[in-house]
């Protein structure tokens, strides 16, 4: 494997809700007996269709308390509600398999916070009786959210002074040096561009591909840790620029590896090619496998893939 230049080591550390329309479809078999409905924070976000017919009531009962309730089109409706139930009696004009939304959300603050029905009419029926009952988030979930949240702090506060430390001493050759980069086996490289391929759906198509190594002074159990690169020359696809914000490297198995650091921070320019490298930190024998790399964008929007990394 090829040790690389001092311009090459050089160049290697420098770049160190609102409601959705509802679509119509055909009225759906009516049931007119009582729908049970429990509502979870994993509860999907489609509406409930419930069949409606003019002149005969249909009523919701919650176990939460009412604060809202949004009825497109009210006036064509007798409605009747207290602190848990809602009555609906359609009065105005209606047309067969026609859709009308309804939004209702509770007065806790607590999830869910609301929930939708899709009301049908159909030429002869309509449901009598909707229940709904909630499962609010237990506790223990809020305060695992804030643990982990509390966590990803610590790690990016961990992470900045890391970059600072090693971006605000020395560079060049002697800042590979203080970092222990420089061992008997130097930095190796070695161009893996006919193993790189971009998963289909992908905005950016990978044009070259080179992927590094370099020893640490460091041990994870008995395990040396390795630093690993991997730069690639990517044409962007689309219409609109590409600028990256994020990046991980998964292995075979789907573990993932967050990276140290990605850049340069430049849009990839419709048509045109860009430069990004990515670095991460794994023990000697992770860094064996064969890895695909993940790449999400700064305006969010579909992730891009790239299998067939691997290292010296």
């Amino acid at each position: 494997m090829p040790v690389l230049s001092s311009a090459t080591l050089v160049r290697l550390v420098l770049l160190a809700a609102p409601m959705k329309a509802f679509a119509p479809s055909a009225p759906p078999a009516c049931e007119t007996g009582t729908h049970h409905l429990a509502l979870t924070t994993d509860t999907p976000g489609e509406a409930l269709s419930v069949c409606i017919h003019p002149g005969l009531p249909t009523h919701f009962f919650f176990d939460a308390k009412l604060a809202h309730v949004e009825l497109p089109g009210r006036e064509r409706f007798r409605v009747m509600a207290d602190e848990t139930g809602l009555a609906l009696v359609p009065t105005g004009v209606f047309t067969q398999g026609e859709h009308v939304p309804v939004r209702v959300t509770f007065q806790e603050g607590m999830d869910p916070a609301g929930v939708r029905f899709l009301l049908v009419v159909h030429p002869s029926e309509a449901a009598r009786l909707v229940q709904v009952t909630r499962q609010p988030r237990p506790l223990a979930s809020y305060r695992e959210g804030e643990r982990q949240a509390r966590a990803r702090a610590r790690q990016c506060e961990e992470d900045k002074a890391r970059l600072e430390a090693e971006c605000g001493g020395q560079r060049g050759l002697l800042g590979l040096h203080a970092q222990g980069l420089l061992g008997e086996g130097g930095i190796v490289s070695k161009d893996i561009a006919k193993n790189v391929i971009s998963r289909p759906g992908n905005t950016l198509e990978s044009m070259r591909a080179r992927g590094y190594r370099a020893d640490t002074p460091r041990m994870e159990g008995r395990q040396k840790v390795v630093r690993l690169a991997v730069e690639q020359r990517l044409r962007n696809l689309g219409s609109t620029p590409w600028t990256p914000a994020g990046a991980v490297l998964v292995g075979a198995k789907g573990e993932e590896w967050k990276v140290l650091g990605w850049g340069p921070l430049e849009p990839v320019v419709p048509g045109k090619e860009g430069r990004l490298m990515v670095e991460v930190e794994m023990t000697e024998e992770a860094a064996r496998g064969t890895f695909t790399l993940k790449l999400w964008r700064e305006d969010g929007g579909t992730a891009e893939f790239f299998d067939g990394i691997t290292f010296p």
